[in-house]
């Protein structure tokens, strides 16, 4: 019988007999630090599936490592720097109770996060009959987790909780928000003003902008670290700059050059100047003003992604220096796969998404989508980015794998609606310059096979998906472009073992019902026959 979880545990076995779940069943935790963790869950499997769970004690958590060994260490690293973590966790369903348990209190969280899908899954008519279990299960890759455009479209705190309660329901464990960019600047800096007077009043079109204020990020910050998810800040540079200039003109180069898209558009070609010494006091500011706001990340994510026309020595002297200047504010590293072309250390983490592929669709029929002005400065930028990973990997620095045709979820969908109602948003969602992607096709990969360079698991720091916002409007757009994909990415992330598509689908359907309780938006992709 498939198990209606997902990510797949690392290990299964079904003894004979079952376990009902009622309102009247409670929740026993055995130790303090379990004390919250437990109240989380109970209020979860109030969300997901209506049930109370007060009375009688029948699912007890414990701090406990009992046969934790059977499931290999994780590879990769943490957002949250943490060496110490342990997220392997144990749960066995018998006929007299269920026992949840792990070396830690993220553990037994994880664990009871396993529970949340059991219960929503068989949940009927105010029970849940659920079949006896034994897993022992531990993730595959320590940085599991979602990059989230807020600057083409603003997303409003509220709905980030949502995407975090998301990322939670399917053990991902990073939320990397992509807070800067030439439409808008989404992060307070006290000695820089204008960024949000001014840089923040923009998004894509006639949208409107907005920024999350210190409190409003505070308050996002310990959402997340609740439900054991990192939250990553993202200052996009040396390039994706124009609300910087709109906000600051003085540190703009003295032409702005910019590419026509012949729609009313246009791709700006500019960038921060590294032998300016006004650049680096600014990037000084913002690493001042940010970094204290996301006290939980180790990390602080610093772009360096298509710094269109910037000459390859001023580029690597950007990164060098940015790296540096973020080491000394005591914070580790991580760029989008281009910052390889400088100088990094080892300690640096490198974002990998541009494919081989794509390059080859630059020579084929999406060359054709393509304004003649912009072809060749793309065309340039991918051959060189052919050249990344091995880079990367000659530095010693450990890849985050994002690849754009597998993980990208403004990649349009591929196969149509079950709801004849969605169509219309299916074909206006999505950037049309990718290629459509199924469901299917989001699950049939692994991560060392989408590049040759990569052979082992010691290479990889983690999984990423990304969610870019060009097309995307609303909430209801989001949530339609980042269900039922985000539960393959946690998948691809998470679980050692192969994926089976049949399998995954039956695991798939069963996420509806939770989904469904939520009033999350999905994609009733005609691949899956949803409950």
């Amino acid at each position: 019988m498939t198990l209606p979880v997902i990510p797949a545990p690392a290990t299964e076995t079904s003894p004979d007999g079952t376990f009902v779940i009622r309102d009247d069943v409670a929740v026993v935790a055995q130790s303090a630090e379990l004390i919250e963790v437990a109240a989380r869950f109970v209020d979860d499997v109030q969300a997901d599936a209506g049930f109370t769970l007060a009375g009688n004690p029948g699912i007890t958590v414990m701090i406990d490592t009992a046969g934790l060994e059977e499931v290999a260490p994780v590879a990769g690293l943490r957002a949250d720097g943490n060496e110490d973590a342990d997220e392997r966790y144990g749960l066995e369903v018998a006929g007299d109770g269920v026992r949840v348990w792990g070396a830690t209190a993220e553990g037994v969280h994880r664990g009871l996060t396993t529970l949340r899908q059991l219960i929503a899954a068989h949940a009927h008519d105010g029970t849940a009959v659920l079949p006896a279990t034994r897993i022992i299960d531990g993730p595959r890759f320590a940085w599991r987790g979602l990059s989230l455009d807020v600057v083409r479209t603003f997303h409003a705190p509220d709905e980030v909780r949502r995407v975090i309660d998301m990322l939670s329901l399917y053990k991902l464990n990073v939320l990397h928000l992509h807070l800067t960019d030439d439409q808008g600047w989404r992060v307070e800096v006290p000695s820089r003003p204008m960024l949000t007077e001014v840089g923040a009043k923009g998004a894509v079109g006639d949208r409107a902008g907005g920024y999350y204020t210190r409190d409003e990020l505070a308050e996002l910050v310990a959402y997340a670290a609740e439900r054991f998810v990192t939250v990553v800040p993202e200052i996009d540079m040396p390039g994706h700059t124009t609300a910087v200039f709109s906000a600051y003109p003085e540190l703009a180069p003295a032409e702005l050059r910019s590419v026509d898209l012949g729609d009313g558009t246009s791709i700006p070609l500019n960038t921060f100047e590294p032998e300016r010494p006004e650049i680096w006091a600014f990037v000084e500011d913002v690493l001042d003003a940010v970094i204290p706001q996301f006290p939980q990340s180790a990390y602080v994510h610093i772009g360096g992604d298509e710094a269109w026309g910037m000459p390859d020595e001023a580029h690597a002297a950007f990164v060098e220096r940015a790296a540096a200047l973020v080491r000394e504010r005591g914070k580790r590293v991580v760029g989008w796969q281009e910052i390889a072309r400088a100088a990094i250390s080892s300690d640096e983490v490198v974002q990998y998404w541009l494919e081989p592929r794509q390059l080859e669709s630059l020579d084929g029929d999406a060359s054709s989508m393509v304004p003649s002005d912009l072809l060749p400065v793309l065309v340039e930028h991918m051959k060189k980015a052919a050249q990344d990973v091995p880079r990367a990997i000659a530095h010693g620095s450990r890849l985050i794998m994002s690849p754009t045709s597998r993980l990208y979820f403004d990649c349009p969908h591929a196969e149509p609606s079950s709801d004849p109602a969605q169509e219309e948003l299916r074909q206006r969602v999505g950037l049309p310059f990718y290629t459509p992607v199924s469901i299917r096709g989001g699950i049939d990969w692994d991560p060392l096979e989408v590049t040759p360079e990569v052979t082992s698991d010691t290479q990889i720091a983690g999984v990423e998906a990304a969610i870019w916002c060009e097309t995307i409007t609303s909430q209801e757009d989001l949530e339609f472009m980042l269900l039922p994909r985000l539960p393959g990415a946690a998948e691809k992330a998470w679980s050692p073992n192969p994926t089976d598509w049949p399998d995954y689908a039956t695991r798939l359907s069963h996420q509806s019902p939770t989904w469904r309780s939520r009033e999350w938006t999905w994609f009733k992709s005609v691949e899956i026959d949803w409950k």
